[in-house]
């Protein structure tokens, strides 16, 4: 017998981020300054990134998507990802997982990506 596992209901979607920790601002302008070469706007204001974990050893590990699965940067975008936040002075170790669910969405961009591209 299987028991179904279903998410509890008030669930989120995208586990919250270490917005206390005192290195959250500085790798979302790490992230900030990673782009998508399609697309003339940072990963974190297209709303690529979805979660930032930092614990109290200042290991960061980072959920993040990409527009489509068939992102021709899909196998470097991580990677650069990592470089930016691992220059941060502090930063133990970083780890960049590409995760599908949610599926981005235009919605998860911010006013300003949306003003850049034309959509306001």
């Amino acid at each position: 017998m299987t028991i179904e596992q279903n998410p509890i209901e008030g669930t989120p979607l995208i586990k919250p981020s270490s917005t206390h920790h005192p290195l959250y601002v500085d790798v979302v302008v790490a992230c900030r300054s990673v782009y998508d070469p399609e697309i003339p706007v940072n990963i974190y204001d297209l709303g690529l990134g979805y979660t930032i974990e930092i614990n109290d050893e200042n290991e960061v590990r980072i959920a993040m998507t990409l527009t489509a699965p068939g992102c021709p940067v899909a196998g470097e975008m991580p990677g650069w990802v990592a470089d930016a936040v691992n220059a941060i002075p502090g930063v133990k170790q970083v780890d960049v997982d590409l995760v599908w669910e949610p599926p981005w969405g235009m919605e998860m961009m911010s006013d300003e990506a949306r003003l850049e591209l034309g959509f306001m």
